[in-house]
């Protein structure tokens, strides 16, 4: 569990009672609460020691880890998280789906997978879905063959990368060949772990620890984390889908409930060994979407297989605390000129995205400005306040429009008909115009509305 304010101002100089105030809040007490809730940061207090500073970071961390893979604008962050269930709190950081290419694979099927990982993408509420990593496996022996495929690799895709070898020598072969990649080098287990300690200190990389078990992984972390090595991603072993959604649920809980900072990492899963291929193997992938996996692994996707799984990874890791909004500013729909409607709408993405194809369908070019409204729906926000006159003339003003159009009319949903005289009294010189009450009707209602423009 989180650590609580009342555990942290104990810590604090003179068991929270200096009340000095130079860390900008009036007493000791007010500060821990704000460390407790994120709201505050240690440097602000000048007289904690370095054994009681080092001792509060700890405690204050997420309970799980944050761990960066790739670099650049395809690096993938996992972890950081802090609740079981999302309803808590929230998820922060979606599981990363890797697509596996080994190097027994023909030459042909290896620039299949890339170009999936590359080319499959879907446009969802205005966010784009796609695969996150490939990972390599070395399993022919062969390590030019292994260390070609990932030069091959490198050379055709930014995705981040996991790199699976036995091989120790040649793990560190394929990481110096991709290292300003930051790959994932995995399995790092009891047999070369100590092998593998002294490269990691010379040139940090990320680390996929495997065990038998989950106990057997306790000391492997516990060991790695006194060399100051952190960046670890856990696999504790799971034969199967049951024993994998026990461990990760184990590993979760451990890490969350009882702040055991040993399984305190992301985790990796690997449903393309657990059931190969077909639909087997994307429920696989799905369950561990849905439990806890921070990377999830596939043999090999298509854009049917691929689709749920992106959609279901995002309902599960949008805030539910928060609606899903679009960014306030005037959006052009076809190319619209000075003499094309102006309609205006709220920023709730949904609506954003059904009004938008409406005015696609009515083949009227048109700007449709959107109104931040915290992710409300039009009524909702009205109802709310967000979405009134007072509200929407400054941002008719400031967004730009009024350089644009010289029609001067507004649109505003139907169903918000009774702000059409404040609006009107809030912006002079423009007309307000009340347009259909559901988005349905814009495709028979704005063509005429376009012609009467023009005369």
């Amino acid at each position: 569990m989180p650590i609580k304010g009342t555990d942290v101002v104990k810590r604090l100089p003179e068991a929270g009672k200096k009340n000095c105030k130079e860390c900008g809040f009036p007493t000791c007490f007010a500060f821990a609460m704000k460390l407790a809730s994120g709201g505050a940061t240690l440097d602000k207090c000048p007289y904690l020691t370095a054994e009681v500073k080092a001792e509060l970071e700890d405690a204050l961390a997420p309970a799980i880890k944050l761990v960066t893979i790739g670099a650049g604008s395809n690096a993938v962050q996992i972890g950081n998280e802090e609740v079981i269930y999302r309803h808590e709190k929230t998820y922060f950081h979606p599981t990363a789906i890797a697509i596996l290419i080994s190097d027994k694979d023909s030459d042909a099927v290896a620039e299949a997978k890339i170009k999936k990982v590359r080319d499959i993408q879907f446009e969802r509420v205005g966010l784009k879905l796609k695969a996150d990593l490939i990972a390599l496996q070395h399993e022919s022996g062969d390590k030019a063959k292994y260390l070609a495929l990932v030069k091959k690799v490198c050379a055709s895709t930014d995705a981040g990368l996991v790199l699976i070898c036995t091989d120790v020598e040649t793990l560190f072969a394929a990481r110096d060949v991709c290292g300003d990649r930051k790959p994932l080098l995995y399995p790092i287990t009891k047999e070369n772990i100590d092998a593998v300690i002294p490269r990691v200190k010379q040139s940090p990389t990320p680390l996929g620890v495997k065990a038998s078990s989950i106990a057997e992984l306790v000391p492997l972390t516990t060991k790695l984390k006194a060399e100051k090595i952190d960046d670890l991603v856990l696999d504790p072993g799971s034969k199967n889908l049951t024993e994998g959604i026990r461990d990760q649920t184990f590993i979760r809980r451990a890490a969350v409930k009882q702040n055991f900072r040993p399984l305190g990492y992301p985790t990796i899963s690997f449903p393309c060994f657990v059931a190969k291929g077909g639909l087997k193997e994307a429920l696989a992938a799905s369950a561990f979407v849905v439990k806890f996996a921070a990377i999830t692994v596939l043999s090999d996707f298509d854009q049917h297989s691929l689709l749920p799984l992106l959609v279901q990874r995002l309902n599960i890791f949008t805030d539910p605390r928060m609606p899903l909004s679009v960014e306030e500013k005037v959006y052009d729909i076809g190319t619209p000129t000075e003499d094309s409607p102006v309609l205006i709408t709220s920023n709730w993405a949904l609506t954003y995205f059904i009004v938008s194809s409406e005015i696609e369908g009515s083949k009227v070019a048109s700007y449709l400005l959107v109104k931040d409204t915290e992710g409300l729906g039009v009524l909702t926000g009205w109802a709310a306040g967000k979405f009134t006159g007072d509200s929407i003339a400054p941002f008719v003003r400031k967004c730009g429009i009024e350089g644009r159009t010289k029609t001067r009319k507004l649109i505003i949903p139907g169903l918000t008909a009774r702000i059409r005289g404040e609006l009107g009294e809030a912006l002079p010189g423009w007309e307000i115009v009340v347009g259909p009450r559901e988005a349905s009707e814009i495709p028979a209602f704005l063509p005429g509305f376009a012609a009467n423009l023009k005369k």
